[in-house]
């Protein structure tokens, strides 16, 4: 039995002062000794906290006993430790950041939910457009089988993605999936506001789906990206495919880690060798940069460097003294 458990949850609702009630929340969340992060605004709450189990509890309880948040699903994952280092609650002008110049009230306009069940039905129809409504780093860990993959970085990004290829989505029928199924319920919204009519999205997201009794995961491909400590967790309990490739050498590969130069920080997938091999960075700018953290951890000497640099091809540049 595991001591820990992470809990995913939204809840799209009224909340008339953000500020007031994450200060107080906060307050709350600390007491139960919980950490994590949740954004709340006056469209609703949005969060990842990690707690031990009697805590994790009584915090679901008291939830539901504000009418607010009464129907609000939990996703509970086991876990051995938290799953963050800190606990942050903060008001935001929209709990996913869509940034839309006319706001989606998912209330009001959203995709027609589809259960796990028939989701996975989907994922064989040819006629079918399944869309990952995540971004590219998310997708390259993970996703379902057949499904596009849209060349973003940022959930914001998605709405021009769609204009450029909007031909390619005309008249289809489009089935939408993101993590908890947060991001979907506006974006499906956006897609019928802009002209798509047979949307539907993935109700409760990938983790649900792979909680799912019945479809057990199926169809899904590589690990969920996850964003705590914990970096991805696994969804099909059928079978395990690799879909993740090296950065480096485009081997299988389902570890991420950041640039060591804190100007970059870009997130790249990389094994454990080819991290020590190209010190921890992604390109040879970065591995010279004078700010490199890992370089500067190991505290090489100029010698030492230029020997690490030579084993993959590299010279020391002259500017390092």
């Amino acid at each position: 039995m595991a001591d820990y458990q992470v809990l995913l949850y939204y809840k799209y609702t009224t909340i008339d002062d953000p500020e007031q009630f994450a200060k107080e929340h906060l307050e709350f969340c600390n007491k139960l000794g919980l950490k994590g992060r949740i954004l709340v605004a006056k469209e609703g709450i949005n969060g990842t906290l990690s707690g031990i189990l009697s805590n994790t509890k009584i915090y679901m309880e008291k939830m539901h006993e504000d009418s607010r948040f009464r129907d609000m699903v939990f996703k509970i994952d086991e876990a051995s430790q938290h799953a963050f280092q800190k606990m942050y609650v903060r008001p935001r002008s929209e709990i996913v950041s869509l940034h839309l110049e006319n706001d989606i009230n998912p209330l009001e306009v959203t995709g027609t939910y589809m259960e796990p069940e028939e989701f996975r039905a989907a994922l064989e129809d040819e006629n079918t457009v399944i869309l990952d409504a995540r971004n590219d780093y998310e997708f390259d860990l993970g996703h379902f089988r057949g499904a596009i993959r849209p060349d973003i970085k940022a959930f914001r990004e998605l709405p021009n993605w769609v204009h450029k290829h909007k031909e390619q989505l005309k008249n289809k029928k489009i089935v939408t999936y993101c993590t908890g199924g947060i991001r979907c319920e506006k974006f499906s919204g956006w897609l019928k506001t802009v002209g798509f009519e047979d949307v539907s999205q993935l109700h409760g997201g990938i983790a649900t789906y792979g909680k799912n009794e019945k479809t057990k995961g199926e169809l899904w491909d590589g690990r969920m990206y996850v964003f705590d400590e914990r970096i991805s967790v696994p969804i099909n309990q059928v079978e395990h495919h690799i879909v993740g490739k090296d950065y480096f050498d485009g081997t299988p590969c389902e570890q991420y880690i950041n640039c060591a130069n804190p100007y970059c920080n870009k997130q790249i997938l990389a094994s454990p060798e080819n991290t020590e091999k190209y010190l921890h960075s992604c390109s040879y700018e970065c591995r010279t940069h004078p700010e490199n953290l890992y370089i500067k951890k190991q505290q090489f000497s100029k010698k030492e460097l230029a020997n690490r640099l030579e084993a993959i091809g590299e010279t020391l540049p002259e500017t390092i003294s």
